[in-house]
């Protein structure tokens, strides 16, 4: 070969070089594993929850951008946009659905594939149908569940200390959640055991949420019981606020009622239960089935107490809760 013609191939070479590297890089990018994150809330609203979801998806190898990318979906407490949601990350062919923090969203994502693995955390996930059970979950679906009953019971044993002469008590709980049956089930059990009465308030809309609480002060309520839902999260400031005003020593599930001014929370450490989502999620992406990996149950519950609130309500905490409390807000 002339040397003319060797050097006329190496620019040629070069030049196919210069094209085919920027379309084998736009094609690596395409080819990132996709999750889809379903959640009937806002990034807002749980923002802190949301670095723990990305944290347990690093902690398995995965970083958003970098090496997966991920298709949020926000409901925003319209839970009847759900389905819809669901089925577009099914169409956009997702390999992973992440439905953490609430039933409604992994019956949603489990009502539109059959196929597609769901990653979900909370509530009992085998009498809502969404495994065969906790240790062979049989499907496409698996996650974090959560010991409804004994945490019902022992909320309701921690709000009978606080004030134990109270006996009128009162549970705010939405009746369209999934899991409401089993929830109002175990408090009405858990109750009786301790000869309390219990008005069950139910509330569907986060508009009818302070109406509800008003409602409660006629009926000489002493003591009130939260369920956790969207519907009472995106209220929680209020829900706190009004707590004070009547003077209502009220218990929830969520620490971020807490935080925004309620009296006391019971119950799993919910940013770990979204990490162990992020981490089951990354296990899935390297191949596992979700039928192969057992639902958790969490081992990680917190009581937090708000002296502040306390203080306001003119309520003394006793010291054995406070000897038991993982956190006191002063």
């Amino acid at each position: 070969m002339k040397r003319r013609e060797f050097i006329a191939g190496l620019g040629s070479t070069a030049a196919a070089g210069s094209i085919a590297l920027p379309l084998a890089a736009h094609a690596q990018q395409r080819a990132l594993p996709v999750v889809g994150f379903l959640h009937n809330s806002s990034p807002e609203a749980i923002a802190h929850y949301l670095e723990a979801f990305r944290t347990g998806l690093s902690q398995a190898g995965f970083v958003e951008g970098r090496n997966v990318a991920i298709e949020y979906r926000w409901a925003r407490n319209e839970n009847d946009r759900l389905p819809q949601l669901a089925a577009d990350l099914v169409r956009r062919r997702v390999a992973v659905i992440a439905t953490p923090g609430n039933p409604q969203s992994a019956l949603a994502a489990k009502a539109a594939t059959t196929t597609v693995p769901i990653v979900f955390s909370g509530s009992n996930p085998v009498s809502l149908g969404l495994v065969a059970s906790l240790n062979r979950p049989g499907g496409n679906g698996t996650g974090i569940g959560s010991m409804v009953g004994e945490l019902s019971t022992k909320q309701i044993g921690l709000l009978h200390e606080l004030v134990p002469r109270a006996t009128r008590y009162a549970m705010l709980f939405n009746p369209e959640s999934p899991s409401s049956p089993d929830q109002v089930a175990d408090v009405r059990t858990a109750s009786s055991r301790l000869g309390l009465s219990v008005e069950f308030t139910p509330v569907s809309r986060v508009d009818d949420v302070v109406g509800s609480v008003a409602g409660l002060v006629p009926k000489r309520i002493e003591a009130l019981f939260v369920q956790t839902d969207s519907v009472f999260g995106a209220r929680r400031t209020q829900l706190a606020l009004l707590a004070a005003r009547y003077e209502i020593p009220a218990i929830y599930s969520d620490r971020l009622a807490v935080e925004a001014g309620g009296l006391m929370s019971y119950g799993p450490n919910a940013t770990d239960q979204y990490r162990q989502v992020g981490i089951y999620t990354g296990r899935i992406l390297k191949g596992e089935k979700p039928a192969d990996l057992p639902v958790m149950q969490p081992t990680k519950f917190e009581l937090v107490i708000n002296l502040q609130t306390a203080a306001v309500i003119g309520l003394d905490i006793p010291p054995t809760l406070l000897a038991e409390a993982d956190e006191v807000i002063e």
